[in-house]
């Protein structure tokens, strides 16, 4: 059991990430809602995921090398690629760019800034060390970055269905809402 713990925790901060906003349910609900189809929310699920994992494997990536995260380092080099960011964005002053829906790229870009900006990464750090870490009597100890990249496909995958899931679920809402207008008119 105590083998099976850090797993069922990189699976319950995956799925945490999914209920905040910030990582982006609200996105993929308004995706959904801008493009009249559920199916084109569902999409955007891919971009936001890899840029969350792209942050989540830059930190796992450091840990196994041993090196140490500043956390307030790593928050502020986001910060400022955030700011760079809105700035290249409000560069192009012309009114339709600036109600232009972000890409596939952006909303990677957005998935990867924001999920280093609080944290995601560093995180996952106090499930992956036991895993990943050597002696820690598991059949895997001999491969931890096979043991790291499983973990970090299991957070993803849990952070995307609950970001999807919640997604779809107030984009249901939206779409009963709707109804419910169109009747009293």
């Amino acid at each position: 059991m105590t083998e099976l713990w850090p797993w069922l925790a990189i699976a319950g901060l995956g799925a945490l990430h999914g209920l905040n906003p910030a990582t982006g349910w609200m996105l993929v609900a308004a995706w959904g809602l801008r493009s009249g189809h559920r199916g084109q929310a569902l999409r955007v699920l891919w971009p936001i995921g890899l840029g969350h994992l792209a942050s989540v494997g830059l930190v796992a990536m450091l840990v196994l090398a041993g090196l140490s995260v500043s956390r307030t380092l790593l928050q502020c080099t986001v910060g400022a690629l955030l700011l760079v960011s809105v700035a290249a964005h409000f560069w192009r002053r012309t009114p339709k760019a600036m109600r232009a829906p972000a890409g596939q790229v952006g909303m990677a870009l957005w998935s990867f800034l924001m999920s280093s900006l609080h944290g995601a990464g560093l995180m996952v750090v106090p499930a992956l060390l036991p895993l990943c870490a050597a002696g820690a009597g598991s059949a895997l100890d001999s491969k931890p970055l096979l043991v790291a990249l499983a973990a970090l496909g299991l957070h993803g995958a849990a952070m995307l269905a609950v970001t999807g899931l919640t997604a779809l679920g107030l984009l249901r809402g939206f779409e009963l809402w709707h109804r419910r207008l169109a009747r009293c008119d």
